[in-house]
This record gives structure tokens, sequence and C-alpha cells, in this order.
């Protein structure tokens, strides 16, 4: 039975919702009838796979010809197809397949669960009934007509629309003999009729931006050479480990020219042994990666992304990046990568209105959009939204061994008046103010994370004094293993940044941590947010000339370490670099070699190995009885005093004097009377101090001072920090 003239104008117009309902094999009163729809065509036969004489299509118009085959039962068949270039070749029809995605896959991603979701929608490289070719799949629950448009067919949506598969909002379809690397994107017609042409939601890879194709990909080609890594970091306590934090934004970390062009991108492979050496001779225990997710416009520093589940692809391709990681942990080292859930950009080739409705965004402006950021905001009530990015996530651990996510602007989602006037937004179904889809997700997303990969880390950067952060879900928390502690971070800056005469008044800025420091589990950071946007470099912000500075960069990075928490800290502030950091630009390596800065890093690599070498000073970071104040309440000479304490390990003395004033003959109290060994001090003139320093070791006399039993008595350098352990 030959189709109607409309239906063969709906179809090459791109109007038909469900081709497979036109397409293919289909049985007609009279027999079999197959119609094929073939680009470029002059002339189709049907050949059956079992054998047998071609037979002929009728042409009806540009690319559809159909015909009656048989009588019989339906059979598996092939096409001769003649081009019009008069070429030849034989070819599977795409329309010829069963729907590829099971019920079960689908109705997991309706209820928002399926843990291997990027498995299932994108683009799978995958043969079929022994044919090798390309299984799409994308969600797009309001469109009347999805087609895959790429290099292989024009970028026409006409000639690959794909199957729905109701009531999942899912679009399915195999195509035969596409491989990986091919160019792809979604054309969607939403039933308003409104075009949109999108790149994949799910694509593992894609294109160096400016251009925005997906490309297909197979993600099994990698050999990985980390298991006892893995097998290590399932067993570890990190919690009693030191963790020192290298922050790198990969795109400026080196830079191959001062031009911004595609080949002014240093490479995974250019970076990684660099990066392994420079973190490894500093002490650092783990790296972390700004936003390694696909993203377009470089100045986002990746906080803008559009692809999920593609890595960055101006630094190489995926299985580049998982050598880089690969490489990472045979060298002993952590990786941790920033993921952005919080929000996604405007652009029109990517997740918004997807097609051609709100599908990722919540509708509502007042809900949907952050006016300071330019972007959308996610909708946490959508299933499908939850599992694609707790899909993302997953992706990143499972897929590039990644050792802990860092859940950037976690505050912007708890919040429905962050960044909002009176009138810019919705309160919550109790009238609150709390975003309690949002808070669901976190939660959601933590416990998959920790279920499924024991030893992952989930990272909150989380700004406000939000209740239970890093409290466990069964206790109402987040879930959170950590969050970054800014309130110590602002805190300090603002400390350093006053002249030291002023310094008396502003004593409680830089005790007040100890006040919250065992609520939740902390990292200290000096980020890169610290050195941007008119913020002034850490060198900068330092009060006085240009040695007093230098000496305050070595003084702010020892009280980082002696401190609770996870020391962090962002490329260039090692050697007290100048200039604000700039994406388009490489860190002045060349400052490094100077000799005061050359002192700040040597001490910085000391510091962190007495923190990775002294059980005090971090198996205990998240417990009242890990630190204990020696002199915290002498405002008026601006020193303060403290023990870091843990079991089994000798107490270790941090003492600090935040002026420029010498301080002798400096009695404190201590625990017990005996020999205490001076282990590290800022001012040594190796570090670019003035080479005031205390004897190797100095003797504590048996006079209670205090609540202490002993007293021992000490010089303090200027703008200074001593550590002293117990002999």
């Amino acid at each position: 039975m030959t189709l109607p003239d409309a239906t063969v104008d709906a179809l090459q117009h791109a109007r038909v919702h469900d081709p497979f309902s036109v397409l293919g094999m289909h049985r007609a009163e009279d027999g079999q009838w197959v119609r094929a729809w073939v680009r470029d065509a002059a002339a189709v036969a049907v050949v059956a796979r079992g054998g047998g004489k071609p037979i002929a299509l009728t042409p009806r118009g540009e690319g559809l010809f159909e015909g009656k085959v048989g009588t019989g039962e339906p059979f598996a068949y092939e096409l001769d197809v003649r081009r019009r270039d008069g070429t030849s070749e034989r070819v599977r029809d795409p329309y010829s397949f069963w729907p590829q995605l099971a019920d079960f896959d689908l109705d997991l991603f309706r209820s928002g669960h399926h843990h291997h979701i990027g498995d299932v929608l994108g683009s799978m490289p995958l043969s079929v009934d022994g044919v090798a070719g390309t299984r799409f799949a994308v969600w797009a629950p309001e469109a009347e007509r999805v087609s895959v448009i790429g290099d292989w067919n024009g970028f026409d949506g006409r000639w690959h629309p794909m199957r729905p598969r109701p009531p999942h909002g899912v679009w399915e379809l195999f195509i035969p003999g596409v491989r990986s690397g091919a160019l792809y994107k979604y054309e969607i017609a939403h039933r308003s009729g409104e075009l949109r042409v999108k790149a994949d939601p799910y694509a593992r890879r894609a294109e160096i931006p400016p251009a925005t194709a997906s490309i297909v990909h197979a993600d099994d080609d990698y050999a990985w050479n980390d298991a006892a890594w893995l097998e290590r970091r399932a067993k570890a306590d990190h919690f009693s480990a030191p963790m020192a934090i290298y922050e790198c934004h990969l795109g400026s970390w080196k830079r191959n020219r001062e031009a911004v062009d595609p080949g002014s991108w240093p490479s995974y492979r250019e970076l990684a042994p660099q990066l392994i050496a420079h973190c490894k001779r500093l002490g650092f225990t783990h790296i972390e990666l700004l936003p390694l997710a696909h993203h377009p416009y470089e100045g986002s520093w990746g906080y803008q992304v559009t692809g999920q589940f593609a890595p960055n692809p101006r630094h190489g391709g995926p299985d580049d990046l998982r050598w880089m990681i690969d490489q990472f942990h045979q060298a002993g080292l952590g990786v941790i990568v920033d993921y952005v859930p919080a929000h996604f950009p405007k652009d029109d080739f990517a997740l918004a209105r997807f097609d051609g409705s709100p599908c990722y965004e919540y509708g509502d402006p007042r809900e949907g959009e952050h006016k300071t950021w330019g972007t959308h905001v996610f909708n946490f009530r959508r299933p499908e939204v939850r599992n694609f990015l707790i899909g993302a996530a997953l992706h990143w651990v499972r897929g590039y061994h990644v050792d802990a996510l860092r859940v950037d602007a976690v505050s912007s989602m708890l919040y429905r008046n962050y960044d909002r006037e009176p009138g810019q937004w919705v309160a919550n179904e109790q009238g609150g103010n709390a975003n309690l889809e949002a808070v669901s997700f976190l939660q959601e997303l933590t416990q998959t994370v920790h279920d499924l990969h024991r030893g992952v880390l989930m990272i909150a950067e989380e700004s406000t004094a939000w209740q239970g952060v890093t409290a466990p879900t069964y206790l109402q928390g987040l879930g959170f293993d950590l969050k970054w502690n800014m309130g110590w971070m602002h805190d300090s800056l603002r400390y350093f940044a006053e002249d030291p005469v002023m310094r008396p008044g502003c004593q409680n800025w830089i005790t007040f941590h100890q006040w919250y420091a065992y609520d939740d589990r902390w990292v200290l950071p000096l980020s890169h947010d610290e050195v941007v946007h008119g913020k002034k470099s850490l060198v900068d912000k330092m009060s006085g000339d240009w040695w007093q500075r230098m000496a305050q960069l070595r003084l702010l990075y020892g009280y980082q370490v002696a401190v609770p928490g996870r020391p962090l800290l962002f490329q260039g502030a090692e050697f007290g670099q100048g200039r604000e950091w700039g994406w388009e630009r490489g860190v002045d390596w060349h400052e490094a070699e100077e000799p005061l800065r050359a002192g700040l890093s040597t001490f910085l690599g000391e510091a962190l190995r007495l923190y990775a070498g002294e059980g005090a000073l971090h198996r205990r970071d998240d417990h009242r009885d890990g630190f204990q104040w020696v002199d915290c309440g002498n405002a008026a000479e601006s020193v303060l005093a403290f023990l870091r304490r843990a079991p089994e390990c000798r107490d270790l003395l941090v003492v600090a004097n935040f002026t420029p004033v010498p301080r002798h003959n400096y009695q404190l109290g201590v625990p017990t009377g005996g020999v205490w060994r001076q282990m590290l001090n800022s001012d040594e003139q190796r570090f670019g101090g003035s080479g005031l320093i205390n004897p190797p070791t100095i003797t504590a006399r048996n006079e209670r001072r205090g609540v202490f039993e002993a007293t021992l008595q000490l010089t303090l350098p200027p703008l200074g920090i001593v550590f002293l352990r117990l002999a």
C-alpha cells in the first residue's frame, strides 16, 4: 500500500512524529511493504539477508523509495543503494531495527534513579544484529519531532528522525555505519513548531570551542594502571590522613603562548609530568582541578558547563585526561575535580530551553535564573534532571577515577532567595527560603556517591552557616565529607590586610574560627576566587614593605598548616605571584626565581612536609581534643600560641607573632617540662627571613604557668611562626 501524498510531504518536510510508523517494513493487506528513506539515493532495492533477488523500490520523491517485497512473514533485509554520483553500496536500514532501549532503563530514568544513565542516553557506538553503528538517545519530553543531524547526513534534520518512547520523553535511533569520531547534534521541533539545534547533553566528547558539535566516542579503550591506588583509597581513613591541596586551572597553569588560540592550550599529557613534579616537590597530597567538564567560554574558568559528561577538549581527548589522572595516582597524588550542578549557561546550542520548553531549568524565572551570573538554575524537582546530574557525577568517578568532587556554589542551591531581592523569589511550600528539592538532591547525590564508591570524597563550597553540611544524611545533614571554610579564609585575609599597629583590636578575627571549628569538617581555602576581579594577589593583600609582605605570606601559610583543617592553595601563591590570576595567561613562573619568592616556596614545602609527617597536625583535625589554646589573649602583642595533639603522637606547639617586632624571652606554658625541639621557623634565612631563630632544642623548666605544668622561654621572630615538638 503506497503512502498518501500528504504523508510523503510530511516526511520530506520533517513533520512526522514517529518515523517508524511510516518507514521500514510494514504489513499491508496485500503483503509486506518496505519504505526506505535514503539521502542522495538515485535508486534503492531490497535484498533479503538470507539471499535472494534484489527487489527494486519505487521512488516517491527525494530520498523516499517504497514497494511491495513479499506476501509472507517479515524478514531481515538490506538495501542496495545507488547514489546520485554513480557509486553503489549495501547498507542496513536504520528503520528496520527494534527499539534499542529497555523499558527497565527508561523507567529507572523517569524515576530519577538510573546510576548508569550515561550508558543509556547519549551516543553509544555498538553492534546490533552484527551491524556496527551508533545508538543515539536523548530526553526531550516536549518535542514533537527529534532528528539526529551529523556530518554523515549534512546536518539535515530530514534524514534521521528518531523513535519516540512515550511516556518517558526519550527519543532513540540506531544508525548503522556511524562510528566514533562522527560529529552530531539533535534537531528538535517543539510542539509549537519552534525548531532547536542542540548539542547532546550526554555526549562523552565535544568539539573544541567555538565549534559546538558533539562527537561520537567509545569509552572502552583506556587501560588503567591505578588498581593499587583505588584499593588503598577504598580502605583509607581519609579524615585522619594529611590532605594538602594544590588548586589548579589547567588552561593557565602553563601556557604555550600568551595568545588565546587553540594552539596555546597545553595538553593533558604535557601538563601531567610537570604538575606531578611540582606538587611532589612542594609536598601537596592532592591536586584540585577547576572544572574539567566541557564549557564553551574559558573565561568562565569552567564553571558554566554545557557538557557534564565530556571533558574539556582544549587539552585533549577523554583518554588523554584518563592518562593524566592515572599518572597522578601512580605518583601518589589524589585528584579532586570541581563539579557544577547548581546552574548552567544560556548558550542556545546547549541545555537552555532544550526541547523548546524549560526542560532542564525551572520555568519560573524567579526560580530558574541567576541574574548576576546570567545563567539558568537546574530544576531539582524533575527526577530526570536529578538523574542527569547524579549520573554525571558518577561518570567522573567511575569513568575518570577522580578521588573527590568539590561541588561548586552550594549556597546558591540551598537558598531560594540567594542573590535575589524581595519579590524576585518564590518561597517553598512551607513558606521559607530553603530550596527543599535542592537539599534532597544534594543528600541523594552525596549518599549515592558514597554508597557506590567507597573512599570517594564529596566536598562542598558552601559559604553560609547552613547546619549539617558535613553531617550524615540519616541525621538530616547534606552528607558532604568536607566543607570549604570561607569564614576562616575571609577572617584571616582581612586580619593580614590590617596594619600590625591595628591588629590588637582585631585579635578575634584570627581566633574566631575555633568557635565553630568542630561543627563541620573543613578545608581551609586560599583559592582562585580570592585573587581575581580586583581583589589583589595574596602578596598584595599583605600590609607593609616588600620584605614584610613576603614574611607575612610565610606566616599565613604556616598558620594555615597549623590550625585544624586541610590547607588549599591556588597556583601562583606558592611563590607569591604579584599579579592577580588571569585565565588568559600563564602563571608568572619567572618570579619564582627571585630569592625572597624562592624562599617562600622552600618554606611552604617544609611546612607541608611537617604537616604530613606530624600526626598531631592532621589526625584530629575534626575533634576538639586535637587543639588547645596556650595563649590567645595577648592581643596587645598580637601573639597566638596553641598545641596540636593526637593519640600516639607527640604534642606540637605552634607560636605565631603577627607583628614586625621580635619578642625576646617570651614565656609560654607547656604541658610538661623537658626538651622541646624546634621543627620549623619561618624566619630562617633560607626562607628569606631575618635569621632570628631559637636553638635547635629548648628546655622547659618545671614552673607552673596558668593551667600548664611547665614554662618554655622562646624568641619569637618578626612576622613569623615557630613549630616545636616535645623531644
